[in-house]
């Protein structure tokens, strides 16, 4: 069972920068797949991005370019550097972890089909 706490949430202002952070527990492997998810009020949950245990990383159109998934794997310890943030970026930030792993491109796809693992999740508000 793994357990997820994010950290970094905030308010900033159009063209502002935040740092996400995520502390993963409970696992006594290298994780396979981790990545970065959100979820604006009255809108699905959409995958930002993901990244494996191999750094290899998918990033959602809308934002690729401007945000940064990266991973240190010994500290189980991921993050989301965010840039030139808009308003449309507000949202309930989640981190996700996958226990498990299908192989080859399986982590990219999850950010289509979701995680098996999610934090409480860490507010992001953008004002313009």
């Amino acid at each position: 069972q793994l357990r997820l706490v994010e950290s970094g949430g905030g308010s900033v202002e159009t063209g502002g920068s935040l740092r996400l952070s995520c502390v993963i527990s409970g696992n006594t492997y290298k994780v396979p797949c981790m990545g970065w998810f959100r979820q604006a009020p009255g809108k699905e949950r959409e995958g930002v991005a993901v990244i494996d245990s191999d750094g290899v990383t998918n990033i959602a159109p809308s934002v690729k370019g401007r945000f940064r998934i990266s991973a240190d794997n010994a500290e189980s310890t991921l993050h989301l550097q965010m840039n030139r943030l808009k308003p449309e970026d507000s949202a309930m930030y989640y981190c996700a972890a996958e226990a498990t792993t299908g192989g080859g491109s399986w982590c990219s796809t999850r950010i289509k089909y979701g995680m098996d693992y999610y934090g409480k999740g860490t507010l992001v508000t953008i004002s313009s």
